[in-house]
């Protein structure tokens, strides 16, 4: 416990790099293919697959890595993450066709897992009533690393070509790693024997009530986020009336959600810690869904980029509350596991989000889908709302029968 701050600050600092060194090339990927001399007719096909492959594999590969994390140490999986997407993101620049770039994609998802670790780490380091601010503050710097990502990794892109991009991104990973492993102490009682197979930790997992809640929840959080982020550049495009600069404002809108979220982060994780974390989600998905909704209703680009950054404001919310509720429902020594689970649930919403979105915009175009995702925290919110007020008159009852 002596070393929890500097364990928070160094890997605070660590997740921020590696936020920003994925951004700094995921975005520009299309674009890559296109130099690559994949034609307008098939990039969009390439871009889907390239794209959804590594969340695939990293949801597959998640428990594996999280049961690793438990056995063999925490901090060791980071850097076995770390070092390996140095190596996946160098390789990228290299790349000459959309094959051999989907077999880098591939090897990606095979690297992940150096958010996660890094949040188990915290959560076994830092005491329990610190806990709800600390892994705020981590996603937090998660939102810094990804506005700070796309701007660097544009920037070089413009002037040098994205294969220079790839090679930064590998650095940044790089010093992300070896911050990591100069300064970062893991308490050796989060360390468990490993013992029992994946399906034991499964069995283990789900036959806990509250942390397979959380785990749904994730998941669908992050599928409506998801669904959002392939529209907003063609949303941005029809509400200036030209594609022309698009890409640029959209870019600009779209970050302005990541700051309000690297503002609010902290804050939600220490309102959670004060006030009861199924409060503030109900809060959280309340004003998600608002702004969400409100979305649907804009006609000028102003608005929709004040309501993107309200937005960002309260969805951010979710994700810390979650993490925390998911720390206090299980053992230190398991962490690794549970946060390999939220990491499948995380990536698997973020395959399911863009085909689920693209669906329902090719269908009734892209407004409806704003009422779907502003629909769905609604009843998130409502459902978390139940759930609360059913423990609350549970407690009552049990105080009555007592007394």
């Amino acid at each position: 416990m002596l070393n929890w701050r500097k364990n928070l600050w160094t890997l605070s600092f660590a997740v921020m790099l590696s936020g920003a060194s994925y951004t700094m090339v995921i975005p520009f990927l299309p674009l890559y293919l296109l130099d690559m001399g994949v034609s307008h007719d098939d990039v969009t096909m390439w871009s889907g697959l390239i794209f959804s492959v590594t969340f695939l594999v990293g949801a597959l590969m998640a428990p594996y890595w999280g049961r690793c994390a438990d056995k063999t140490g925490k901090r060791r999986m980071i850097m076995r993450a770390g070092f390996s997407l140095a190596i996946v993101y160098f390789l990228g620049a290299l790349v000459r066709n959309p094959i051999e770039l989907l077999i880098v994609r591939i090897l990606q998802g095979f690297a992940n897992g150096f958010v996660p670790a890094s949040m188990a780490v915290v959560a076994s380091s830092t005491p329990k009533e610190k806990m709800g601010s600390s892994l705020g503050f981590m996603q937090a710097a998660l939102l810094i690393g990804g506005i700070l990502g796309p701007l660097l990794g544009g920037g070089l892109s413009h002037f040098f070509g994205m294969r220079l991009s790839f090679v930064i991104a590998s650095i940044v990973i790089f010093i992300g790693t070896i911050a990591v492993r100069l300064l970062v102490t893991e308490p050796e009682k989060s360390h468990s024997s490993g013992d029992g197979s994946m399906i034991d930790d499964l069995k283990m997992a789900f036959s806990n009530r509250k942390l397979v809640q959380m785990l749904l929840l994730l998941f669908t959080v992050q599928m409506a986020t998801m669904m959002l982020q392939p529209l907003i550049t063609l949303y941005v495009a029809k509400l200036q009336g030209t594609i022309e600069g698009a890409v640029l404002t959209a870019g600009i809108v779209y970050s302005l959600a990541g700051i309000a979220g690297a503002i609010a982060a902290p804050t939600w994780g220490k309102l959670g810690q004060q006030r009861g974390f199924r409060k503030i989600l109900i809060i959280a998905f309340s004003g998600a869904s608002i702004f969400n909704l409100g979305q649907f209703l804009v006609d000028d680009l102003y608005q929709f980029a004040f309501l993107q950054f309200c937005w960002g404001l309260f969805i951010v919310g979710v994700f810390p509350t979650i993490n925390s509720i998911v720390v206090g429902c299980t053992d230190r020594s398991s962490q690794g596991r549970v946060f390999g689970l939220t990491t499948t649930a995380n990536q698997l919403g973020s395959m399911v989000g863009p085909l689920v979105g693209g669906m329902i915009s090719s269908w009734i175009g892209i407004r409806p889908v704003f009422v779907f995702t502003g629909s769905l925290f609604m009843i998130l919110g409502i459902i978390v709302f139940l759930s609360h007020f059913k423990k609350e008159a549970v407690l009552v009852r049990e105080n009555v029968q007592k007394n």
